[in-house]
């Protein structure tokens, strides 16, 4: 006769343990479905984990790679250092040739934090109503061409800008005229300094304002030859917007000619 054997239905107490585990798992369910999750605080949490996931990769400061993180750090800070070195050395070159050649009447420089702003009065560039380029207007490209070719690796963006004036005080120019007119302008100067492949292409862009940029009012030939002009906005490379830039440029412009 075989013995029976002692405690049998022994694996009763797992069908326990996997009924009460579904409970709480419906109950959590439950529990879920009546609250309202906050979506700030669940990405912080993401957030956090991300974070200790990265500094178990990396390692503690000052080991491995936090030391390479430093050595970034200090890589940015020299950058950034050379950028503007880049721009000095521009306007340092560009107002030497203004200055040797007496060119203050007709090209200004202005230099800011992270740009070098470069003005041309319109009449050594082109004739009036034209956007053919004048023979003075190429000599003085071909000195800025000069100044950036050193510094090609350090500019973010080269924009070339051209702005009419409006003819009759009285009366706005015509929107075709006018807006054409300035952009063949900046387009023809864009142009010439892409030729003399000094700066990437990519780096360079023309805009055409019109005469809704002016530095000057539009009653007497003096006041609107002012507004006739071209500008060049050079900026350094992880500098702010060149648009920031260009319109904090205006504002102080306008409010010097008031």
């Amino acid at each position: 006769m075989k013995r029976r054997r002692k405690g049998g239905g022994g694996a009763n107490w797992q069908d326990t343990y996997g009924d009460m585990v579904t409970l709480l798992l419906c109950f959590f369910v439950l529990l879920y479905s009546m609250s309202t999750i906050n979506e700030t605080k669940w990405a912080m949490i993401v957030q956090s984990f991300k974070r200790e996931s990265t500094s178990e990769t990396m390692g503690t400061p000052g080991q491995g790679t936090g030391q390479e993180n430093d050595d970034t750090k200090d890589a940015e800070l020299i950058s950034q250092a050379d950028v503007t070195a880049a721009l000095n050395q521009i306007a340092m070159a560009l107002n030497e040739y203004s200055e040797k050649n007496n060119l203050q009447q007709q090209m200004s420089i202005t230099q800011g934090a992270d740009y070098v702003f470069i003005t041309f009065r319109d009449a050594v560039f082109f004739e009036g109503d034209s956007y053919v380029l004048l023979d003075s207007g190429k000599r003085m490209l071909d000195e800025v061409a000069k100044a950036i070719a050193p510094q090609n690796e350090l500019i973010d963006e080269m924009r070339v800008m051209g702005h009419t004036s409006q003819g009759d005080p009285s009366k706005p120019n015509n929107p075709t005229v006018d807006r054409f007119l300035a952009s063949n302008r900046a387009a023809t100067v864009t142009v010439y300094l892409q030729e003399k492949n000094v700066i990437d292409p990519d780096k360079l862009v023309s805009v055409g304002y019109g005469q809704w940029r002016p530095i000057a009012g539009f009653d007497t030939d003096a006041e609107r030859a002012q507004n006739r002009r071209v500008e060049i906005m050079i900026t350094g490379m992880d500098a702010d917007s060149a648009e920031t830039s260009v319109d904090q440029y205006f504002t102080i412009r306008e409010g010097e000619a008031e």
